[in-house]
């Protein structure tokens, strides 16, 4: 299937990481309840956390459309779509648990989960595209560096009700 043209897959997966990126961005609320939460000492400055999203979800975007091109059959490339997509829907699940239920407890379990799908999305996209693979590290950074603030919230302001 790497013969296909590159227009459309580039097309559907920055369609796919901006609405991912826009429907979590819009859910995302960092002023009051947010601002009234003690933070730990090493959280980054609010600007970095748009510039780091934005960088991550155009390297997702590259991994996906590296790996659907590289992908053997339409039954492979169906298989990564539905992982990416599970993968969006687990990120902005997060957004929702942390910034509109206001639960960091329940979005770290949730984390968890998004976690490991990237593990799996990781696997999978290096099955066909070692580059796919690289460009999707980053994200497991980010995303287990969200987890440690996720858990540092949690033990400077819990329990949650």
């Amino acid at each position: 299937m790497g013969d296909r043209p590159w227009g459309l897959p580039i097309a559907i997966a920055a369609i796919a990481a901006i609405v991912v990126a826009g429907v979590g961005g819009t859910m995302t609320d960092t002023t009051g309840w947010y601002q009234s939460l003690r933070l730990p000492s090493w959280n980054p400055p609010p600007p970095a956390f748009g510039m780091i999203w934005t960088v991550v979800f155009a390297l997702i975007a590259a991994a996906g459309v590296n790996a659907w091109r590289a992908a053997p059959d339409s039954r492979s490339a169906d298989t990564l779509i539905g992982l990416f997509a599970l993968n969006g829907a687990l990120n902005v699940m997060w957004t929702v648990l942390f910034f509109q239920l206001r639960r960091p407890d329940w979005a770290f379990v949730e984390l968890a989960m998004l976690w490991f799908s990237i593990i799996v999305l990781i696997v999978a996209c290096a099955r066909f595209s070692r580059s796919a693979a690289l460009l999707l590290l980053p994200y497991l950074a980010w995303v287990t560096t969200a987890g440690a603030l996720n858990w540092q919230v949690i033990q400077l302001n819990g329990p949650f009700s």
